[in-house]
């Protein structure tokens, strides 16, 4: 036998023993998701836009298991997420029967010193992210407030979930940094509630509004001047609406739009889903690839784009990048960040 042989023999061997592994990784996942049940955690009360997400997802996840299982959302809201993102850190179980979603300034929790965030985000099994959004601030017309420049002259009052909701970061940190005057009411469980509260006249407005729910359930207010959309958030703006200001754009000096950019970059992983940490990399890998595939199939997109929602997705290894850059920023502009979001 020639040496080439050898080495061909060799490589062929190589290869049958992966395959033989991959195959007993995928026989033991299957083996263990048969007939199991799988909790979807979401950190929102029911009908909003995060809400009908999960429920979207479950209904298509099946197929790209490795094998049938039951998925059971369960809401569980508390500070915009930030219940439910302790709970899957700390309590969920570590086994891939659970994963969730929640805010997408919950992950920066830890970085601004918000002593409420019992997780390290780094570690959570990040899945990803099925939309990358850019939201919307918004008064209503028969608030003072017009223009973004009239946020400097009067104070709007805007609902929100919780403390780490972008409902009250978003406000806190322009109040903070542009000098505007919003007043955040906390309590409200959804967007939903909120939005209604801004119709009844409990609030005068809504800062965290992504551009595609808002004309897909609200086009009449927006065709019919009820709501005057102030500006635009997020790293650049949305493609359908150059005319709206970018609320980057506002930032006085460089220093001002880093520390506005360090907390709306999370709009890129805009609805985050996300298991415990330290699971067994094959069942880490069967989330994930789940996720990842669920969100490519068409069924999914058809499904999500009958309810208007907005389809991009963002991997897990993506959102993960985008938190290890952010943890790594200079830290006198998380030194701001943390003084303006207190």
């Amino acid at each position: 036998m020639t040496r080439t042989d050898r080495f061909m023999l060799v490589c062929g061997a190589v290869a049958l023993i992966a395959v033989g592994a991959t195959a007993a990784r995928a026989e033991s996942e299957a083996g263990f998701y048969n007939g199991k049940q799988v909790r979807i955690v979401i950190g929102f009360g029911s009908g909003g836009t995060s809400d009908i997400f999960a429920r979207t997802l479950a209904r298509h996840m099946g197929p790209h298991f490795p094998a049938p299982v039951t998925f059971v959302p369960q809401n569980m809201p508390g500070a915009g997420g930030l219940k439910a993102a302790n709970y899957l850190y700390n309590v969920a179980p570590k086994d891939g029967t659970a994963f969730g979603t929640f805010s997408r300034t919950v992950p920066l929790e830890p970085l601004l010193g918000k002593k409420k965030a019992e997780f390290d985000p780094l570690k959570f099994t990040w899945l990803g992210s099925p939309s990358n959004e850019v939201s919307t601030c918004a008064s209503w017309h028969t608030s003072p407030v017009k223009t973004a420049e009239d946020l400097r002259k009067h104070q709007l009052i805007v609902g929100s979930t919780g403390a780490a909701s972008v409902a009250s970061v978003f406000p806190k940190l322009f109040n903070a940094v542009l000098g505007t005057k919003f007043k955040v009411i906390l309590g409200y469980t959804n967007s939903v509630t909120a939005l209604k509260a801004m119709e009844q006249g409990e609030t005068q407005g809504f800062c965290a509004w992504g551009w595609v729910p808002m004309l897909s359930k609200h086009a009449d207010w927006y065709k019919e001047k009820k709501i005057n959309v102030l500006f635009q958030i997020g790293l650049a703006k949305h493609p359908d609406h150059p005319d709206v200001p970018l609320v980057l754009d506002m930032a006085k000096n460089e220093k001002d739009r880093a520390t506005l950019e360090l907390v709306i970059a999370p709009q890129t992983f805009a609805r985050p889903f996300a298991a415990p940490p330290a699971l067994a990399p094959a069942r880490a890998s069967s989330l994930t690839r789940a996720f990842d595939d669920t969100v490519k199939d068409p069924a999914f997109v058809k499904d999500s784009e009958k309810q208007k929602l907005e389809i991009q997705l963002v991997t897990g290894v993506e959102t993960l990048a985008i938190l290890r850059k952010l943890y790594a920023s200079p830290p006198d502009i998380v030194a701001r960040a943390k003084v303006a979001l207190k």
